[in-house]
């Protein structure tokens, strides 16, 4: 038996910040889409369960999500799982979490799994989970973790430009925290109920004062004909979004000016690959 997903990475087109929760989570307004940049996730039957993911220490994410299967008795046999990295890790891009979700996806085909068993463990897998069960655009409210499915945007495209360092997410919102960047509860209500927002990552300040470099990536992806730039989640990569019939090779031009840039588009559940199919339904 060997199985294959891809575990899509995602960018958070606007990211509201409210306060801490009794959880230790903040809560948060955000709509994330779901991007071409993946990882690669390969189940096959194994002796005893192991996650083989190269630059990745253990225990992760991963890791956690298979032992809390068997932990709420899911009947697989012992697995192997393999991961190849193509979404930066510790970068706010929910590598990650999505490689989790790709997991739990996995898993399902070969001992199905109750739907809402697989939503309460991707909830408490962490906040990025629940929206890649079902890669695509979806609004994240609570922490992130109460995701709704929102209709596909206009045409457009991304340039992707990770950065060499890493964030901890917890250094992030403990920075935005000292910062006093978090909104008021009424204003994340109305922006929860809002059509339409403005492409703002409240975490940006914090995530620039930690790592100054990130306000020079945001400059030079405008430069280069973005129509939005913005950092994704926790940082520190940042992304450029161009919209209109001609977005992709506007994206891809402008990632060829800029070292390390990747071009993206949008994907969702119905995403393929050349080498073998995607697996999102769950």
């Amino acid at each position: 038996m060997k199985l294959f997903a891809l575990a899509p990475g995602k960018v958070n087109l606007y990211l509201y910040l409210g306060g801490l929760r009794d959880d230790g989570r903040h809560e948060v307004v955000t709509l994330i889409e779901s991007v071409s940049l993946a990882d690669e996730v390969m189940l096959e039957s194994s002796t005893d369960d192991q996650v083989v993911c190269p630059g990745v220490e253990e225990p992760n994410i991963v890791t956690d999500a298979l032992r809390r299967l068997r932990e709420v008795g899911w009947t697989g046999p012992p697995v192997r799982i393999e991961i190849t990295k193509q979404v930066p890790v510790a970068a706010g891009m929910g590598g990650g979490s999505a490689d989790a979700a790709a997991l739990l996806r996995l898993a399902h085909q070969i001992a199905p799994i109750p739907a809402d068993t697989v939503s309460l463990l991707a909830a408490e897998l962490g906040a990025d989970v629940p929206s890649q069960l079902s890669p695509g655009l979806v609004l994240g409210t609570g922490a992130g973790e109460v995701v709704s499915r929102r209709e596909p945007l206009g045409e457009h495209a991304f340039v992707i430009v990770p950065s060499p360092h890493q964030l901890s997410t917890a250094d992030v919102y403990a920075e935005a925290d000292r910062l006093g960047l978090g909104r008021s509860a009424g204003e994340l209500e109305e922006f929860a109920a809002a059509d339409e927002l403005p492409f703002v990552n409240d975490l940006e300040p914090a995530a620039i004062s930690l790592f100054p470099s990130i306000a020079g990536a945001l400059e030079a992806l405008h430069a280069a004909g973005a129509d939005h730039a913005l950092m994704s989640g926790s940082g520190p990569t940042v992304f450029g979004a161009f919209w209109g019939a001609d977005a992709a090779a506007r994206a891809e031009a402008a990632a060829d000016e800029l070292p390390g840039a990747k071009s993206a588009l949008p994907v969702t559940a119905e995403f393929g690959h050349p080498h073998f199919p995607a697996q999102f339904d769950h």
